[in-house]
């Protein structure tokens, strides 16, 4: 399946809300009642503050993920270096998953951040989500467990980081 991984327009918020709750909420790691989920579902703030990348399958048109990306240091960043790029809320719908969306949007990322001269990744990500681990192991991304941090008490983010 061919994809085509592009910036969001405004017209794409809606369902990349839709697809980044259905991700996280609908795959259980994120309660639907929480404080984070009205953030997942809002995605206007990451499409005006930071860069908000979508996969759309070209020939429907259809959103199939999103990803927001962000250089260290600014408002979306929750743990990259100014040096360093971040993803966040990367999501891919469930009838689109093993399509590849997932590995495109992370790969359009580290292309971002090698165009904007950052020389690594890091970002987090729930220990739950073993399926995106294995992804990011397959494109070179290691664990680097002495910046893992809580959110909040008892809620745990693993964080993952590339030299580029």
């Amino acid at each position: 399946m061919d994809i085509v991984i592009r910036r969001a327009v405004e017209a794409d918020l809606e369902a990349v809300g839709a697809v980044t709750l259905e991700a996280f909420v609908g795959d259980g790691h994120s309660p639907a009642d929480g404080p984070y989920a009205a953030k997942l579902a809002d995605a206007r703030p990451r499409f005006e503050q930071a860069e908000l990348l979508v996969a759309v399958d070209p020939g429907s048109g259809q959103l199939l993920g999103c990803v927001t990306f962000a250089v260290g240091g600014t408002g979306f960043a929750d743990i990259a270096a100014p040096h360093e790029g971040e993803i966040r809320m990367l999501a891919v719908g469930g009838a689109a998953r093993g399509r590849g969306a997932g590995e495109a949007l992370v790969r359009a990322s580290m292309a971002r951040s090698r165009e904007l001269g950052l020389t690594a990744m890091a970002f987090s990500t729930r220990p739950s989500m073993t399926s995106a681990h294995r992804l990011y192991e397959r494109l070179g991304f290691r664990r680097a467990p002495e910046r893992d941090w809580e959110v909040r008490p008892g809620v745990l983010l693993l964080v993952y980081v590339i030299d580029l």
